[in-house]
């Protein structure tokens, strides 16, 4: 049985990929003469995956899927409930003749599903707010993992999460308990005045640092990186952010500092 959560976030995510497709309308050619969106951050916790397996849970449109296979050389797979957005990445690979693998399904149903297991999982930037249940989401992992695998996770911070465009705590920081929206919005635009309106409400999960902690921890993995950072990569959630070089944005001049992402790193026993 569908998940309800995860199928309404199917349908909003679908009208939304639409919406920020329209914004990116040189895609390919960007990828043909190399762009890279992987942030640095990230590469450095990738590190050398030459020739190793990857799959990028909730790989979107397949933008940094197909980054990573072509800056680190990985043989990469993506997973994504979207059907909108896992057409587009097929497209991008192939158009910008990138090999990779994507794969359209929820994923709890993919874990449960493939017989394949990976060298290094990665997911990063609003991937875990759309995860209903963040424990069985850890032991997911761990289970497509390979002994002495890799898992890397770049997000969004919890703390940040709670805050409204005026900057008022208006949302949970923990406990996971499903939060209706008005549906996935546009954020590539940055629509901060909601000239976009989705029809289809999504629904959104906060979890706190110790919740992903120890669902990666009890689905069997060790953690061994995990760093706050004071800004925050590709994205403006608040108007008047301050842009301080190589997609990095500040919270806005007279606001304090709060942390805006943090990043785990963690591997399978052997």
């Amino acid at each position: 049985m569908a998940n309800p959560y995860h199928e309404a976030n199917r349908k909003s995510w679908n009208a939304a990929t639409e919406r920020h497709q329209s914004h990116r309308p040189d895609l390919v050619e960007l990828m043909k003469k190399g762009h890279n969106n992987i942030y640095a951050e990230d590469m450095a916790l990738l590190g050398d995956i030459k020739g190793r397996s990857l799959v990028h849970l909730q790989c979107n449109n397949g933008l940094d899927t197909l980054s990573i296979a072509n800056h680190l050389g990985a043989d990469v797979t993506g997973v994504d409930i979207s059907d909108y957005a896992v057409e587009v990445a097929k497209n991008l690979s192939e158009s910008a003749e990138i090999p990779a693998k994507f794969v359209r399904s929820d994923i709890f149903d993919w874990f449960d599903s493939t017989e394949e297991r990976y060298d290094v999982v990665y997911t990063s930037y609003g991937a875990i707010n759309w995860i209903s249940d963040v424990e069985r989401w850890g032991k997911g992992i761990a289970h497509v993992l390979k002994p002495g695998g890799k898992f890397v996770m770049v997000e969004f911070h919890p703390a940040s999460n709670m805050l409204e465009l005026d900057f008022r705590v208006a949302y949970d920081y923990m406990g996971g308990k499903p939060e209706e929206t008005g549906g996935v919005g546009d954020y590539v635009g940055n629509d901060y005045e909601g000239a976009f309106v989705n029809p289809n409400p999504a629904y959104e999960f906060s979890y706190a640092l110790s919740d992903i902690y120890n669902a990666l921890v009890d689905g069997g993995l060790t953690i061994t990186h995990f760093k706050e950072y004071p800004y925050i990569n590709g994205w403006q959630p608040w108007p008047n952010m301050r842009h301080i070089g190589d997609g990095r944005y500040l919270q806005p001049e007279g606001i304090p500092n709060i942390a805006m992402m943090f990043s785990f790193a963690a591997v399978k026993k052997l």
